[in-house]
């Protein structure tokens, strides 16, 4: 049987989970959708499509979808969910979890790694981030696990948006960027997206797919930020890590609304404790040496990496090595071969709580051959 692709959607209360998730159930879109609910917070979904009082852990909606809310561990209800679709006794396409809106969604991503019998049957596809511009300045300012939420995503959708000025916008935009460089950002009206932007982003994909991630592979760094503002986390390992020509200083190009006053309560970005950075390099790595340091940084520093990715050019293998992981998890995969004329970069991109950046970057640098 054909894995489930799974999704994992996260963001704080009032991002409008719910109204999306809602369009998603509602709508007749062909698809039947399993919507886990994972913990009841003070957004429920059931109050306005489903019965309240009802002790069935999983409805069947007429359009097909499912809602299952779960009063047992997501690996159960995953399990309950697959063997019920083996038997035919349930029919659905996919399986969205909706998390509280503080839930770190790194473990529940590791449920589809860590567990065998999940893996058998599922396939995450992506972590999903709606982020309130009203209130996310607020909200990133005060609490981690909005940082951590957005250090996860692969996709980020922007909500209220109508209530910012332009220039908040901006400086929102910029701000994710910073903490996120992965995730293309989305700006979205009362949880209108097309599914498209939701489902098959296959952001956890080993594969040659490498162009889900559009702007992480570019050579030109054209982010959202990218033209005028070298990231601050490039600065400084130029020499250690043959940067492209895009990483230069911010500087009088630089006129971002969250680079000046600070009027507006936004805090300038670099304060904040989830960072993103790049390491690329021209020289293969030795494979013994980067498996032994990147086991030790996670051993370590695992609990504070969100999610890290790269395309690695190793020494003894022609072709392209792939590897991304969440927390302590980390995975590899052999990719497809080096173009002739395509120069052997390995770029890695590591997303995490004040993670030593300086100790990253060096141990890298001695693991290449």
């Amino acid at each position: 049987m054909a894995l489930i692709p799974a999704t994992i959607l996260t963001g704080f209360l009032g991002s409008g989970k719910t109204t999306l998730l809602k369009r998603v159930l509602t709508e007749a879109h062909g698809q039947k959708i399993a919507i886990i609910e994972n913990e009841f917070g003070e957004e429920n979904i059931d109050n306005d499509i489903l019965v309240s009082d009802t002790n069935e852990q999983i409805i069947q909606m007429s359009n097909g979808c499912i809602c299952c809310t779960i009063r047992e561990d997501l690996r159960t209800t995953l399990q309950t969910l697959a063997a019920q679709k083996r038997k035919g006794e349930l029919n659905f396409d996919r399986v969205v979890i909706e998390t509280t809106g503080l839930a770190d969604p790194g473990p529940v991503a590791q449920t589809f790694f860590m567990d065998d019998e999940i893996a058998e049957s599922f396939l995450l596809d992506s972590i999903l981030t709606l982020v309130d511009a009203k209130h996310s300045a607020q909200q990133l300012n005060d609490r981690q696990e909005a940082r951590r939420q957005v250090g996860f995503a692969d996709q980020i959708f922007i909500s209220k948006s109508d209530l910012v000025s332009q220039s908040e916008l901006e400086a929102l935009k910029h701000r994710l960027a910073h903490m996120n460089p992965r995730a293309p950002q989305k700006v979205v009206h009362f949880g209108d997206v097309s599914l498209a932007e939701v489902f098959d982003l296959r952001g956890f994909n080993l594969n040659a797919k490498l162009d889900i991630d559009p702007d992480f592979l570019k050579e030109d760094g054209h982010h959202v930020h990218d033209e005028h503002c070298g990231h601050e986390e490039d600065h400084g390992h130029a020499e250690h890590a043959h940067h492209d020509h895009h990483d230069h200083e911010h500087g009088e190009h630089c006129n971002h609304p969250s680079h000046q006053a600070e009027s507006h309560g936004h805090h300038h970005h670099h304060d904040d404790d989830v960072k993103s950075f790049v390491f690329r390099s021209d020289k293969p790595f030795d494979p013994a040496k980067l498996e032994d340091f990147l086991g030790a940084i996670v051993n370590v520093y695992g609990p504070r990496m969100l999610r890290y990715k790269g395309v690695l050019n190793m020494k003894g293998t022609e072709r392209k090595v792939i590897f991304q992981g969440v927390h302590q998890l980390m995975g590899s995969d052999l990719g497809p071969v080096w173009g002739e004329n395509e120069a052997k970069l390995s770029k890695m991109v590591f997303i995490g709580i004040d993670l030593p950046k300086d100790i990253l970057l060096q141990g890298l640098e001695q693991c290449l051959v």
